[in-house]
């Protein structure tokens, strides 16, 4: 079944094709262009820790890390590497486990039909040994460790640990040494098989490529799946933080900080929509273009590594604003303070119609990407909307969106901070 994705604003489209094997296809083909990008995505990711397949039965728990191993297992097949067969190519490949998505890409000038082969070959055929698990969990046991050294990983999961009480998103996306060491290959093909149920999954293609040829591979390649029933278990996170602030030395060279606003989350669709405006109020409150920002920036309180974002999933969301500073408290209580000013007396009109621009110029821009759209398309399908639901959403917002978000979304009550600091204070 084939439907055209159209946009009137733009005056662009895109085909969504749903596929007999069970998976959804969503082709974007860019004239003009010459190089292409397919993303296979599987609704899975590193929040997923139980989940059933019968609803008389108990859930099945997995290991923290078993999405991101599972990522870096699928690579390696019985007859052979993938990445070894994607040199032969010449495509760029890579993968990447999120909190509730993982992905696996290629990028490529010409050989395109080859490489898409490779992609839904090694995905779709498994190959897990007692041998080649125990290897691999030495492997990661070590990216593990380096994560435990990156200080920008540290300052956003230690906020992470900080803002979240019960929901596993405070969980490192790798796991831990401990609990890895729990998975088998038999726990890896138990949750492949729940997970990477075709009916779970979509094929993202942009750029330069026959639509007509994706659904020809697709239909040499892929055998349809099982009916698919899937429940994950929801854990009741309330709306208090575990704690209000979180600190930890490393040999960096200066303070770092995130402070994030946890936001009451809503089913995936409403998240993502309301992301879009809450990265408009963003631009409001602490965009290069606001008072705020000169003021922190000015007194030396921020640099160019000052950002602020809108991240939301399937059933989290959180407002995050991050970077260097000489005073990491201080910034965080002038943010604060800000968004409690600019609450009560509310959002200034043209401030909101600067933010407005920039977010939607920023949606805009996304098309002149492959690697973009791609992404988006996917993450947009996931949660029940297309890739041009973002842009008509950037388009449309009013002020009173906003000043609602504002009130609602941004709690200053329910806020933490996480500050990296130098091993020697100057």
């Amino acid at each position: 079944m084939k439907q055209t994705i159209h946009s009137k604003r733009m005056q662009e489209s895109y085909l969504k094709v749903k596929h007999p094997s069970g998976l959804t296809l969503l082709l974007y083909p860019m004239e003009g262009f010459s190089s292409a990008y397919a993303m296979l995505t599987t609704d899975y990711g590193s929040v997923d820790m139980a989940f059933r397949t019968d609803a008389g039965a108990d859930f099945t728990r997995i290991p923290a890390g078993t999405a991101h191993f599972l990522e870096h297992k699928m690579f390696e097949n019985e007859d052979g590497d993938a990445f070894a067969k994607y040199a032969a190519t010449g495509a760029s490949a890579n993968a990447f486990t999120s909190f509730d998505k993982t992905s696996y890409l290629f990028g490529c000038a010409d050989h395109f039909e080859e490489s898409l082969r490779i992609l839904l070959e090694f995905v779709t055929t498994p190959y897990f040994t007692k041998q080649t698990v125990d290897k691999e969990q030495g492997i990661i046991g070590q990216e593990i460790k380096m994560y435990d050294d990156n200080p920008d990983w540290r300052v956003f999961f230690n906020l992470l640990k900080a803002m979240y009480v019960h929901h596993p998103i405070s969980v490192d996306i790798a796991g831990t040494v401990e609990s890895i060491a729990q998975i088998t290959a038999d726990s890896l093909y138990e949750t492949y098989r729940t997970f990477y149920n075709l009916h779970n999954m979509t094929l993202a293609v942009a750029g330069s490529f026959s639509p007509d040829a994706v659904i020809r591979i697709a239909d040499e390649i892929l055998k349809p799946a099982p009916k698919l029933w899937l429940e994950r278990e929801r854990v009741q996170e309330p709306d208090q933080v575990r704690q209000k602030r979180i600190e930890q030395k490393f040999p960096v060279a200066a303070p770092m900080f995130c402070l994030g606003l946890k936001v009451c989350p809503a089913d995936a669709k409403t998240n993502m929509v309301g992301s879009v405006i809450n990265e408009i109020v963003n631009e409001v409150l602490a965009g290069d273009a606001s008072p705020l920002y000169r003021r922190l920036y000015d007194s030396g309180l921020i640099n160019t590594t000052f950002d602020c974002e809108a991240d939301s999933g399937r059933d989290f969301a959180a407002l995050i604003f991050s970077g260097e500073s000489k005073d990491p408290d201080r910034t965080a209580e002038a943010i604060l303070r800000e968004i409690e000013r600019v609450q009560k007396e509310g959002i200034d009109p043209a401030a909101f119609e600067r933010g407005k621009k920039a977010v939607y110029g920023r949606y805009v821009r996304m098309l002149n990407r492959p690697d973009s759209i791609a992404n988006v398309m996917t993450g947009t399908y996931f949660s029940g909307l297309d890739l041009y639901d973002l842009l008509d959403t950037a388009a449309s917002s009013t002020i009173e969106q906003a000043q609602k978000r504002l009130i609602e979304d941004y709690r200053t009550e329910y806020a933490a901070l996480s500050v990296i600091k130098p091993l020697e204070e100057r």
